[in-house]
């Protein structure tokens, strides 16, 4: 079974800036799905953590009814939640208890948006699974979401949290790490100064995260992307991947007792390893992240693909090789993967025009 398993496309994103309401983008998905017998969306399918959610589910339908004409009433669709779509099967995951194993079927009327998305995926057959799913024999895939527990401060851009052996060692069920997100959601809620005198650091590093990610404003984006800071910050989260990231994810597949030689996972949103990249291997198990769909330009301004940040990131699984990582937008050039505001236009004319007109002479 040939299977194709994109994560983090994160319809109707605040920014505007998932490439999947634009057509170049939409066209390679559409084409690359030719032959696959399995699409997995490895879940922040659509972004229901802000507060115009029914809007990014009026953005995601026209996306997902396209993919399930694609595939037909003869392949298969996994819909697995991450944490950003969690409102789908949040309410379900907690009222499984201890009963919650590492893959479990989810009814798709679980919730009234769950239920609604499957329909649009239709006519292709969909399944719902959580908090993972086995994909093959020892391929285990699931958002990733979990590795926020072992990294300070509990976000995807932290570092690892101290104790590495003794967390290995402390065994743990997935409903410990939905309660634990349960937890962290409600405290969330509280006012930014009560956040800020509980957790100081913790609060100041994710709203640093969450502005340097997005929802920068546009004038202040444009300074940083000029300066060429974005060549600085995708290596600064490349050294995060490979020493928090990826030993944080190694630990929950360690407390989770996953006994799985690959693991695919998304939420970080950088693709790989890519080509010749070697990422450390935790404890004999392979890991490989999906990447994302979502342009992010104070991470590839200026970059040419392959590049982990690079939006279209998804692996394949054929029958015969081992999973591999590809980039199925690599062939797109920015103009074709970001609705640009005003401002990045004429930066990308100023940029043009640099490049075309002639070199003058000293004096």
């Amino acid at each position: 079974m040939r299977t194709l398993v994109i994560s983090d496309l994160h319809l109707g994103n605040r920014a505007g800036n998932d490439v999947l309401r634009l057509a170049p983008a939409r066209e390679r998905l559409l084409e690359a799905m030719d032959g696959i017998d399995r699409l997995v969306l490895l879940g922040d399918t659509v972004e229901l953590m802000n507060r115009r959610a029914a809007r990014s589910m009026a953005i995601a339908e026209p996306v997902l009814r396209a993919l399930g004409r694609q595939l037909g009433p003869g392949r298969e669709v996994v819909v697995i939640p991450g944490n950003h779509d969690a409102p789908l099967a949040r309410q379900w995951a907690l009222a499984q208890g201890q009963r919650l194993g590492l893959s479990n079927e989810v009814s798709p009327t679980a919730s009234p948006a769950l239920e609604r998305l499957v329909g649009w995926l239709a006519p292709a057959r969909t399944r719902v699974a959580y908090p993972g799913i086995w994909l093959g024999d020892g391929i285990w895939a699931n958002h990733g979401h979990y590795l926020d527990r072992h990294l300070i401060p509990e976000s995807a851009v932290g570092l690892l949290r101290p104790g590495a052996r003794r967390a290995r060692r402390t065994a743990a069920e997935p409903i410990d790490y939905e309660l634990h997100r349960r937890l962290r959601r409600r405290q969330r809620h509280e006012r930014f100064p009560e956040r800020l005198a509980r957790r100081p650091v913790g609060t100041l590093v994710e709203t640093a995260a969450g502005l340097l990610r997005g929802a920068l404003l546009h004038q202040v984006l444009h300074l940083l992307m000029d300066t060429g800071l974005s060549r600085v910050t995708a290596g600064l989260l490349d050294a995060q991947m490979r020493y928090a990231t990826v030993p944080a994810m190694a630990r929950v597949v360690e407390r989770l007792r996953v006994d799985a030689d690959v693991v695919l996972f998304g939420h970080v949103h950088r693709r790989g390893p890519i080509d010749s990249e070697r990422w450390p291997e935790q404890t004999g198990t392979r890991f490989i992240n999906t990447g994302s769909w979502l342009y992010e330009p104070l991470l590839v301004d200026g970059a040419r693909p392959p590049h982990g940040y690079w939006p279209g990131g998804a692996v394949l699984l054929e029958p015969g090789r081992g999973p591999r990582s590809v980039g199925l937008l690599d062939d797109l050039g920015a103009e074709q993967l970001h609705a640009a505001p005003d401002y990045l236009r004429r930066r990308r004319r100023m940029r043009s025009d640099r490049e075309l007109s002639p070199s003058r002479s000293p004096g």
